[in-house]
């Protein structure tokens, strides 16, 4: 008997994907539940299984474009399993903690080299992954290594220069990234405004905590629950920031819907923090190791990725230290992180050197006007540099006295 493995709904707006990649060959056995192809739609990769065990049939090929309902796959149902195979098992915790070792002295039991070639490598700790082996069998020879000292840098097997160059078929999510940030070019009347935060007071906290932290709670403490926190507080005062337009229509939001930026292998995704101005630190932070992690994984739902208020994006960790972020349409606002980097500034008439952030807000001028913006990221530096305002949005006194 045999059944199709078809291209499963992934969404209203969703009517075809790319087959990205497939995991199995023509002919394999596959188990029930085994992943055996990659698709791709305009927001999202997602993964497809075999519904039964059986002999894999392949019907689409890489690349081809889908209809949802298509055709991707049959399995052989009633064919036999290879002889010697069995259903995978789960391996035991004392073999799985042992695998490592194995892994590192078989790494180093591959490497095939001179004996000139190896004594070269151990006495300059040469990544041998960075040579270029020519000996027969793979072996590296000493001019091997020769070449991969003069050269530091330069990936192995690349012609020095070289002039090659190669098209490939843009993605469906890359293309849809393209569309969107054309979009929001195009259609939004988009300034942005620009200040700067010392973050020695959040950088004080993390040094004295985060190892407890990290132990009560599993996450690393890191910046971004400060900043989610700090724009969840700002948004609620300034509702406009965390608006859109629909029509002829201003919505606004009593809730944060705070998206993400982050940089996954095929594209840029925004997954969206749930609530976030209902979540403590630790929940933000376990909700960016979460949502970071499906990312980069290629996992993340398009639900996941749905129905955000506003978006913060952190071009600091790739030491990015000024930009101007592109609104998440149809949003109106976007807040960018950038490189913390030490600068002299001046305080009560002396020079300090302090860690210093600049912090872009780009808006939608139809929404969005100037007194509200300015005071959105005024509001946000503020909580920033004095991080005991985030218990309850200002000073704590003031809170107890009501005032």
């Amino acid at each position: 008997m045999s059944i199709e493995i078809k291209v499963p709904t992934v969404g209203e707006s969703i009517t075809e994907v790319t087959l990205a990649k497939w995991v199995k060959k023509d002919g394999d056995y596959v188990e029930r539940d085994e992943v055996i192809a990659e698709l791709e739609s305009e927001k999202a990769t997602f993964e497809i299984n075999a519904e039964q065990a059986g002999v894999l049939k392949l019907v689409a090929k890489e690349d081809d474009t889908l209809k949802i309902g298509d055709v991707v796959c049959t399995i052989d149902t009633a064919a036999a399993r290879p002889a010697g195979s069995a259903p995978k098992v789960e391996a035991p915790k004392a073999a799985a903690a042992a695998a490592p070792v194995a892994k590192a002295v078989t790494v180093a039991a591959d490497v095939k080299a001179t004996p000139v070639a190896a004594a070269i490598i151990a006495d300059k700790k040469i990544d041998t992954t960075t040579v270029t082996p020519s000996g027969s069998n793979g072996k590296i020879v000493k001019q091997d290594v020769l070449e991969a000292l003069n050269n530091p840098g330069r990936k192995p097997g690349v012609e020095l220069f070289g002039r090659n160059s190669k098209a490939e078929k843009m993605s469906n999510l890359r293309k849809t990234v393209s569309r969107r940030l054309v979009e929001a070019k195009n259609t939004t009347a988009m300034l942005t405004t620009f200040n700067e935060v010392d973050m020695s007071a959040i950088m004080e906290i993390r040094a004295k905590n985060k190892d407890k932290f990290k132990e009560k709670h599993g996450v690393n403490l890191g910046f971004m629950s400060f900043f989610t926190k700090a724009c969840c507080f700002a948004l609620q005062e300034w509702p406009a920031v965390n608006a859109s337009i629909e029509g002829d229509n201003i919505v606004y939001h009593d809730y944060c819907d705070v998206s993400i930026a982050v940089s996954a292998p095929k594209g840029l995704v925004v997954p969206v923090i749930r609530n976030a101005e209902s979540l403590s630190m630790a929940g933000i932070e376990q909700e960016v190791v979460k949502l970071a992690t499906k990312a980069k994984e290629n996992k993340l739902t398009i639900e996941e990725m749905s129905g955000g208020t506003f978006t913060i994006t952190n071009g600091g960790i790739f030491g990015s230290l000024m930009s101007t972020p592109i609104i998440n349409i149809p949003q109106s606002a976007i807040l960018g992180m950038h490189k913390i980097q030490d600068r002299p500034m001046a305080i009560n008439g002396q020079v300090v050197i302090k860690p210093m952030m600049y912090l872009a807000l780009s808006y939608d001028h139809r929404l969005i006007d100037g007194r509200e913006s300015v005071s959105f990221l005024v509001r946000v530096k503020e909580l920033l540099e004095n991080p005991a305002l985030l218990l309850f949005g200002k000073e704590p006194v003031k809170s107890l006295l009501e005032l």
